[in-house]
């Protein structure tokens, strides 16, 4: 069971060292869950010599460990200002470039979709989708409630959104989604979470030192960095100590 670890921490520091040696790039490869490109940061990109790539969030830090990408944008569900919980596959730096409010999304005739709020904890028992591709992954709701249930009627492993949407507009189950991307959804209504209190968090992933266009991406997006170390989250030079990081 160790050798898996073992060989991806050796493939990222081949690729911390050819990025190292190499001249800097002059395009930029991303790596992006459906949900973690946001308007704001596609606005930001290059205008030429992009590509983007939709990854599994569990995918993303090792394609940018390992050089196959230059930079991963991952998001998930996370108290206001604290940071994700990512996997620890090599010494890679977060930045966070935003957090909205979460919507459960309903098809229009649920008997709950006159709420002005839901609360989590009322939902255990409901009909949800598994879509961990394309949504936010049940098992983040289960950890965010603090409790089991939130079992799936139906499983999505695709990573379209608009899909994911249609398959709750037909009642197949309800979808926790950040609200920009639950709006406006043909035939659902999207009802804020109200409890617990939780927010749409997207993190901008990079190994090593930035350069040329990925560098130039991080700065439009004006964030403040912190370094992920098998230790919890600690600024850049540092490996003890675990600390906030404001959006």
């Amino acid at each position: 069971e160790h050798a898996g670890p073992l060989l991806l921490r050796l493939d990222a520091a081949r690729a911390e060292v050819v990025r190292m040696a190499s001249a800097p790039e002059h395009g930029l490869t991303l790596a992006a869950t459906p949900t973690a490109l946001t308007r704001r940061t596609a606005e930001a990109l290059p205008p030429a010599g992009v590509t983007l790539s939709v990854l599994a969030r569990d995918e993303i830090p090792a394609a940018v460990a390992t050089g196959a990408v230059d930079l991963g944008l991952v998001d998930g569900l996370a108290a206001p200002n604290d940071p994700l919980r990512l996997p620890d596959v090599a010494p890679l730096t977060a930045r966070g470039t935003g957090q909205e409010p979460v919507a459960v999304l309903l098809p229009e005739g649920h008997p709950l979709a006159r709420r002005t709020g839901l609360r989590l904890g009322d939902l255990v028992h409901a009909r949800w989708i598994d879509a961990p591709g394309a949504g936010l992954p049940l098992a983040q709701l289960r950890a965010a409630n603090g409790t089991s249930g939130f079992r799936p009627a139906l499983r999505y492993d695709g990573t379209d959104l608009r899909t994911l949407t249609a398959l709750a507009a037909a009642g197949h189950g309800l979808t926790l989604l950040p609200r920009s991307a639950a709006a406006g959804a043909p035939g659902t209504v999207a009802v804020p979470l109200t409890a617990p209190r939780v927010v749409h968090r997207t993190e901008l992933l990079y190994a090593g030192t930035l350069r040329g266009p990925a560098a130039a991406l991080a700065a439009h997006l004006d964030v403040r960095a912190c370094v992920i170390t098998p230790a919890g989250w600690a600024p850049p030079g540092t490996h003890a100590r675990r600390v906030a990081e404001t959006p």
